[in-house]
């Protein structure tokens, strides 16, 4: 992978890996866990999981109904109101290239980055911690899908760190939900200089600079306000299930896991 492009090839990437796809001409990234046999388990706003409409405005991943996969009988399996899906790769990637997001980047990587949703200083756990969470999430569900807050690159930053943002407001961990937020906030805090600045050069290269440390502000590898939390101890911390109803909840679904499968 490059600094410019983290595309790769599919004999290239390992189950456990964190994986994204463009979607309607590089608008938005479609992001997921790569577990293996040609399937990935990624996250979407449930409302639309059985839709017609879809858009390239937001960030999310709006599927229309479509026939069964023909190679994969399970492809496209998931719980009753839950937003988390098993696909294949080839429905995964709708045609789309393929790309793996980089973890454990060192700052000055991260800044040049120019786009978010790339990559993270964060460091990833084991491939078969990851994976153990991709699945257990297939079965329990991630909570409501939130553009800003809970969207398909948080899920794949949770089962890659198992980190949990603590702070309410804002941001959640994904990067490109950043950009999208850092850039007209740049441009707006850069504003006033150009009363200072009489170059446009001047001006452009604050603005980006700008950009650039937001982004690295929200990053989840840098953000004081996220925790280790443990996949069975989600629903708790983030108030899906009471404590007692996780604890149930758990036992079953690590039971049921692999079973489904």
């Amino acid at each position: 992978m490059g600094l410019l492009s983290n595309k790769v090839e599919r004999n290239e990437i390992k189950p456990g890996d964190h994986i994204y796809t463009y979607r309607a001409v590089f608008t938005y990234s479609h992001h997921g866990v790569f577990v293996g046999g040609s399937k990935v388990v990624h996250f979407r706003p449930e409302r639309n999981l059985d839709s017609s409409i879809e858009s390239s405005s937001e960030l999310y991943d709006p599927i229309s109904p479509q026939s069964a996969c023909p190679i994969f009988p399970d492809c496209g399996f998931r719980q009753p109101n839950s937003g988390v899906v098993l696909s294949c790769l080839d429905c995964f990637l709708r045609n789309g290239s393929l790309y793996c997001f980089e973890y454990g980047v060192t700052p000055s990587v991260f800044l040049a980055k120019v786009r978010g949703g790339t990559c993270t200083t964060a460091v990833s756990d084991p491939p078969e911690t990851v994976i153990h969470r991709a699945m257990y999430l297939l079965q329990n569900g991630f909570g409501n899908y939130d553009i800003f807050k809970n969207n398909c690159e948080d899920f794949a930053l949770y089962c890659k760190t198992g980190l949990l943002i603590m702070e309410k407001l804002g941001v959640g961990r994904s990067g490109q939900a950043s950009s999208v937020i850092g850039a007209p906030l740049a441009a707006l805090l850069s504003s006033p200089l150009k009363l200072l600045m009489p170059s446009p050069v001047g001006v452009a290269t604050v603005t980006a600079g700008m950009y650039c440390m937001s982004r690295y502000a929200t990053d989840v590898g840098v953000r004081s306000d996220v925790i280790k939390v443990a996949v069975e101890d989600l629903a708790v911390n983030l108030g899906w299930a009471a404590p007692h109803d996780e604890a149930a909840q758990g036992k079953g679904a690590s039971n049921r896991r692999l079973m489904t499968l």
